[in-house]
């Protein structure tokens, strides 16, 4: 190869590492915007109300088992001992039914947005009382329904408990029971040797921040949620059994046995094991932090594509360029992806898109019609960065299909450079280097 030729590759190439520094520089920059985000979330839920989990309402009844057994003393003369055993019987709904509706809202810290939500829950089931198996002689404590809320200061009000037809008042506070640790109770008051069946109907307000999940702690769970959030994430152990999600919200339904899940082991095992969850998240529709990260991946092709166009603009133009002016146009486009999340931050993401693409496709054809010294040359790679941001913009808001897209997009470049380059002579440089000798006129035959 062309030593002019090769000293010319070396220095693009020591130019695109530069150009990489900065992107890599611009990417740290939205990784911290998005801690930022991530720390204004943090302190959101600490003022607010975190994440939600419900668990319960299960039936507990604390009691103690007196049993007598014959055993041995010092001498070896039989004598009876009595042994004290403080337990639990815990019992799940036979049927367990929560329906409610999540309405959104938006807490801001700074520049920052944060969705939360108040989640207002009917709860209703039923519960077989079912005796413990005991030898012993058994004296039952006061029985209660225990439920767990993972931040209790998101309930709002004060909730309404109905068991059996009759008012009951919810506390805070509950013994710890096998391995499943609650922290609401309601006591339920009468008599103490409950029998038969246990119907129960709550109505509970409970405010959180982007997610709420539901534990399917009945031997038939359905829980039905319904809000006007356009782009939920089904989450957890298990999706619902019917979804219908549009831009004016969404609505989903599960239906889950307890053949099909182990909450009721795992709430019951010591120490206790994650709870299969039902969840729902409430996504930001674009995030544009993920997006603007996802972005400048992309920034290196932006560069290579675009020294490749200028790298074979100069050998067949015969039209020098030189490192700085490269450098130049390779800040120009990493400053596009600064641009963009610094915008993104105050206004919609696709906005913000199109206003930091113009700027800096306008900026570098303004300068590239100097640098290529011609009006029409600068236009043509104006277009060309055009076309590659509205592609990339594709990429970004198309997900489930980027992987195809971009494959496909890099397929495209890579035959428009091989059919453009087919005829090169890589040994050779400067002008000569679009020349072939295909197309040249053979020496003449001596004696012609």
């Amino acid at each position: 190869m062309n030593r002019k030729l090769a000293f010319k590759l070396l220095i693009i190439a020591a130019v695109t590492g530069v150009i990489s520094i900065a992107l890599a520089m611009v990417n740290g920059v939205v990784g911290d915007r998005q801690k930022y985000r991530d720390d204004a979330v943090t302190s959101i839920e600490s003022s607010y109300a975190g994440p939600q989990m419900l668990v319960g309402p299960v039936l507990v009844r604390p009691y103690t088992e007196r049993t007598v057994t014959l055993e041995d003393d010092d001498k070896g003369a039989k004598k009876r001992v009595e042994h004290v055993a403080k337990l639990t019987a815990t019992s799940f709904p036979h049927v367990f039914d929560v329906r409610g509706t999540l309405t959104p809202s938006e807490r801001r810290h700074g520049l920052y947005s944060v969705t939360v939500y108040e989640f207002a829950g009917h709860w209703k089931g039923s519960i077989e009382v079912v005796p413990p198996q005991t030898t012993g002689h058994v004296e039952w404590g006061e029985p209660y329904l225990a439920m767990s809320v993972a931040d209790v200061r998101g309930i709002v009000g004060t909730p309404a408990v109905v068991v059996n037809g009759t008012p009951e008042m919810m506390l805070q506070g509950a013994e710890a029971s096998t391995g499943w640790q609650p922290n609401l109770r309601v006591p339920l008051r009468g008599s103490k040797e409950l029998q038969g069946r246990l119907d129960f109907t709550m109505d509970m307000d409970i405010a959180g921040t982007e997610q709420l999940s539901v534990a399917p702690v009945g031997d038939s769970n359905h829980v039905e949620l319904h809000s006007t959030w356009p782009s939920p994430l089904f989450a957890g152990q298990f999706l619902p059994r019917t979804r219908d999600v549009s831009a004016n919200g969404f609505s989903a339904a599960w239906d889950v046995s307890s053949l099909a899940t182990g909450t009721q082991v795992q709430m019951e095992s010591n120490p206790v094991k994650p709870i299969d969850l039902m969840s729902v998240n409430l996504l930001t529709p674009i995030d544009p932090y993920k997006l603007s990260d996802r972005a400048t991946k992309y920034g290196i092709l932006f560069v290579v594509l675009t020294f490749g166009g200028f790298f074979l603009f100069e050998m067949m133009k015969d039209l020098p360029i030189h490192p700085v002016q490269y450098l130049l146009v390779g800040f120009g486009l990493a400053i596009f992806f600064l641009l963009l999340v610094s915008f993104s931050e105050h206004i919609p993401f696709a906005p913000s898109y199109v206003i930091a693409s113009a700027a800096c496709i306008g900026l570098l054809t303004f300068y590239l019609s100097y640098v290529l010294r011609s009006v029409i040359r600068g236009l043509g790679f104006g277009a060309m960065l055009t076309v590659f941001y509205a592609a990339v913009y594709g990429l970004l808001i198309s997900e489930d299909n980027a992987l195809i897209l971009g494959s496909l997009m890099l397929f495209a470049v890579l035959a428009i450079v091989m059919a453009v380059t087919r005829k090169v002579d890589w040994y050779k440089g400067g002008s000569d280097l679009m020349r072939t000798n295909v197309t040249s006129t053979p020496p003449p035959t001596p004696g012609s």
